[in-house]
C-alpha cells in the first residue's frame, strides 16, 4: 500500500515521527508553527503540545457541530490566544472545511504576537481569522467584535486572563464557554493577606495554612468560583481532564452550556463561599447576574 503522506512529499521515517498528525491537517501549519521541523519531524514537547490541543478539539469540535445545526455562521473567539495555536487548530480542522461566514477571531495583548498570527493566517489563506491586539475591556466594547458570540475558548490563560474571557463570554451572551486555566495566583495572594484574621475565626483555615496548600488549595477555589459563577449566570457546567498528568499539570478543563435564566442557588452558594474564605475582596471579580446582586447580598 502507498504511503498515505507521500502526497506532502513526506518519507516512511518521516512518517514514524509524526503520527500523530491527522490526515486532513495542515503540514504547512504545523511547520509553521514549529510543531514539526522543516522537514517534517516531531520533538518530544511538540508531539506533547499538538496531543493537548488535539485532545481538546474533540472537546470543541461537538460543541461546533451543534451550532451548526442553527444553520448560520459560527463566531468563535479565543480568548488570550498567545500564538494562537488552538485558534489555527480549529480553523484547520474545522472552519476550513465548511464554505460558510463562520469566523474565528484571536484576542492577544502582545501586539507582536498579532502581527504573526496576521501574516500567518495570510500566508495560508486562511481568510476567515482576524487577530486583534485588545485588551478584554476593550474587546466587550470593540465594533470588530459581533455583538453576540457562539463560542469562547481560553487555553492556558494566566491568573485572571480566564476570568476575564469569562466575562467577556457572559458580557457576550456566548452559547458555550471552553477554559483551561492556569497559574491561578489572585486567589492564593487574598487567602494568604487574610489567614492572620480568619485563624481566629474559622477551622477552614488550616486547607491553606502553609505556603504551599495556599497555592494549591487557591488554585482549586479559583475554579470552583469559576464554575458557580457560570452557573449563577445560566450556564450548565461540565469539569473535567483534558489530559492525562504526565502531560500537564494545569489539565483541568471547563465547559459551559448557556441552558437558561440566572441561577440564585448558585449565586448564593458562590456569595456563602467568598465569605466563608474570607475573600469578599474578590466579589468583583466573580460578580453575579445583575438581577440577583441585591437580593443574594442582603
Amino acid at each position: 500500500m502507498a504511503n498515505p503522506l507521500s502526497v506532502f512529499g513526506l518519507d516512511e521515517e518521516t512518517e514514524n515521527t509524526m503520527y500523530e498528525v491527522k490526515p486532513e491537517q495542515s503540514v504547512e501549519l504545523l511547520k509553521a508553527l514549529h510543531i514539526l521541523t522543516r522537514d517534517g519531524k516531531m520533538n518530544q514537547d511538540s508531539r506533547r503540545k499538538l496531543k493537548q490541543i488535539y485532545h481538546l478539539f474533540n472537546f470543541i469540535e461537538p460543541l461546533l457541530k451543534t451550532l451548526q445545526q442553527d444553520e448560520r455562521p459560527i463566531s468563535l473567539v479565543d480568548h488570550g490566544a498567545g500564538k494562537s495555536y488552538l485558534g489555527f487548530i480549529l480553523y484547520d480542522l474545522f472552519f476550513k472545511l465548511h464554505e460558510d461566514a463562520s469566523f474565528l477571531y484571536g484576542i492577544e495583548t502582545r501586539e507582536e504576537l498579532v502581527e504573526k498570527s496576521t501574516q500567518l493566517a495570510a500566508q495560508l489563506g486562511f481568510g476567515r481569522m482576524r487577530f486583534l491586539n485588545l485588551s478584554v475591556a476593550d474587546s466587550i466594547r470593540s465594533a470588530l467584535l459581533p455583538p453576540q458570540v457562539d463560542v469562547v475558548t481560553a487555553l492556558h490563560a494566566c491568573n485572571t486572563a480566564t476570568d476575564d474571557a469569562i466575562h467577556f463570554a457572559l458580557q457576550k451572551q456566548a452559547r458555550f464557554v471552553v477554559l483551561v486555566p492556569c497559574c491561578q495566583a489572585e486567589v492564593a495572594a487574598e487567602l494568604k493577606k487574610n489567614k492572620s484574621r480568619m485563624l481566629h475565626e474559622s477551622v477552614l483555615v488550616e486547607l491553606w495554612r502553609h505556603p504551599i496548600h495556599s497555592r494549591e488549595f487557591g488554585s482549586h477555589a479559583t475554579n470552583v468560583l469559576r464554575c458557580l459563577q457560570l452557573e449563577a449566570h445560566g450556564y450548565q457546567v461540565t469539569v473535567t481532564e483534558l489530559v492525562g498528568w504526565e502531560h500537564s499539570m494545569k489539565n483541568e478543563l471547563i465547559i459551559a452550556e448557556k441552558k437558561g435564566q440566572a441561577n440564585r442557588r448558585a449565586a448564593e452558594r458562590l456569595t456563602q463561599l467568598l465569605q466563608m474564605l474570607g475573600l469578599e475582596a474578590l466579589s468583583l471579580r466573580f460578580f453575579l447576574p445583575d438581577q440577583l446582586q441585591t437580593s443574594v447580598s442582603k
